[in-house]
């Protein structure tokens, strides 16, 4: 692009008195800055500018959104198989535990007039290792509860009688894997070797029944519990919402 520039004239001289044409002193104004006219006829092309629009930063990363990736290398000849482990970083304290609707429904009904069995029982069911075992005494529920033992041994044997709860050992009590278990992994006993990946064999429900319908010594009220297709009777004298029938 050619710009056309007047030179400078002194002492009242013109640019036609140095001999340039009236039409060469006349110059077009053009914009300062680009290329065409100010009328809009031949707008310039000019480059994108950057949005100001704001973009959003990632949220941080949360145990909700986490999705960590291994690499194991295997063996030649082995295939690798996953399994869920037994605990969620979703819930309070990271453990949780299954139950059944229905086992909470009719407890609810069924321990309505002696309600400190159900305290006793939320205890023990947020108490339970894989696999529903308890490692506890009736000395150490009564401290945690501050209650005195007869009132915690009274509960266990209620428990116990209406079969969602066995004691296998002293010190070491069951609750039915039919109405709550806690999953996961058995954790290795005293004196047991851990295995190569540090977790023992994996809880299995169905496993769990089968071997207490097949155990002679299991209480009767625990093993009708733990059959196939148990049924969970209203107490009478309720009407089933947990209201006493007048």
């Amino acid at each position: 692009m050619t710009f056309v520039l007047p030179l400078p004239c002194f002492g009242g001289t013109t640019a036609t008195d140095l001999g340039y044409g009236a039409r060469d002193s006349t110059i077009k104004e053009e914009h300062p800055m680009t290329s065409g006219p100010l009328d809009g006829s031949a707008a310039p092309q000019l480059p994108g500018t950057p949005s100001r629009r704001r973009r959003r930063p990632k949220p941080p990363p949360t145990a909700y959104g986490r999705t960590p990736s291994t690499t194991v290398d295997l063996p030649p000849g082995h295939i690798a198989q996953l399994i869920p482990i037994g605990s969620s970083t979703g819930f309070i304290g990271d453990a949780f535990s299954m139950d059944s609707l229905e086992f909470m429904r009719w407890a609810a009904v069924r321990y309505d007039e002696d309600r400190f069995v159900l305290v006793v029982l939320l205890t023990l069911m947020g108490s339970q290792k894989p696999g529903g075992l308890i490692e506890t005494t009736h000395e150490d529920v009564a401290k945690a509860l501050g209650y005195s033992r007869p009132h915690i041994s009274r509960v266990f044997n209620v428990l116990e009688a209406d079969g969602a709860l066995r004691k296998v050992k002293r010190g070491l009590y069951q609750l039915n894997p039919a109405a709550s278990l806690r999953g996961g992994f058995y954790e290795p006993r005293k004196g047991e070797k851990r295995s190569k990946t540090g977790m023992g064999d994996r809880v299995e429900q169905l496993d769990l029944l089968r071997e207490i319908m097949e155990d002679p010594n299991a209480p009767e009220a625990f093993r009708a519990m733990a059959a196939p297709g148990a049924k969970l009777e209203v107490p009478t004298g309720s009407d089933g919402e947990g209201k006493a029938r007048p």
